[in-house]
């Protein structure tokens, strides 16, 4: 925490971190409600601890893929959702979109309602096809900020890249929007033929870096901030849509139509 988290700099962590290490835990519950505390300072509201149950639940846990729908006049509506599989699953659910996506598609809808997050580089694989092949989003951590580029997440995937196809792109959110979801979406942020309609994310907009405990325990701490092509930093705030809706998708499919 002291050497990586976001926020450990400053008379706050210090006096968070002197106070962690001045207690003496009888028990792991103990401990482990200790280090609870010293990551909401270290790290902020998107760093936690899971104990090794909730682990190995999460190990176990099952994974929707993306879906794929395409209208009669070429436009296509691709739900990803949340992704919390193994290095195996990855490729299966981004190809799950690449396989089925054409190149005479005349506008493309990705519904990022309700993905609240888990490894973002299988949802930007699955539509690397609408990105162009830049710093489509950076971390910005202490020591300064790192790229993220399609051909490296493509690369990293073990994903054969794909031919971008350009056409308007109408992106859906809501309040369970968050995390890697949200990161999904800021890849696309500044670009002219992208249009956001819904609601405010949750506003977990940074990066994560799990560290597995000796106990099999995992401690989650937030280490950079999300930073868009634009130059725009997110983190802990909602990042707000270009079009408030209660019906974004209907509003979505018009927005493509008229374009």
């Amino acid at each position: 925490m002291d050497k990586r988290g976001l926020y450990a700099e400053g008379p706050a962590w210090e006096a968070a971190k002197d106070s962690a290490l001045c207690v003496s835990p009888q028990t792991l519950e103990e401990a482990q409600e200790i280090v609870r505390e010293a990551l909401k300072v270290a790290g902020g509201k998107h760093s936690f601890l899971l104990t090794a149950n909730k682990v190995q639940e999460a190990n176990q846990a099952e994974w929707i893929m993306p879906s794929f729908e395409k209208s009669e006049d070429g436009v296509a509506i691709i739900t990803l959702p949340a992704f919390s599989g193994n290095g195996e699953d990855a490729p299966k659910y981004a190809n799950s979109v690449l396989d089925v996506v054409s190149e005479d598609l005349k506008g493309v809808v990705i519904d990022l309602r309700g993905n609240t997050g888990g490894d973002m580089y299988p949802m930007i694989s699955a539509v690397h096809r609408f990105l162009p092949d830049d710093a489509i989003l950076r971390f910005k951590h202490r020591g300064g900020t790192s790229p993220v580029s399609t051909s490296y997440v493509n690369r990293v995937m073990g994903v054969t890249p794909r031919e971008r196809i350009v056409c308007p792109v109408a992106i859906l959110t809501d309040s369970l929007t968050a995390s890697s979801g949200e990161a999904v979406l800021i890849c696309f942020r500044g670009l002219d033929n992208v249009c956001v309609f819904g609601k405010p994310t949750a506003g977990y907009a940074s990066s994560n870096v799990p560290l597995p405990m000796p106990d099999g325990s995992k401690l989650v701490l937030t280490t950079g901030c999300d930073v868009a092509r634009t130059g725009e930093i997110f983190c802990d705030d909602p990042i707000e849509p270009d079009v408030l809706s209660d019906n974004p998708l209907t509003e979505a499919l018009a927005w493509i139509r008229e374009r």
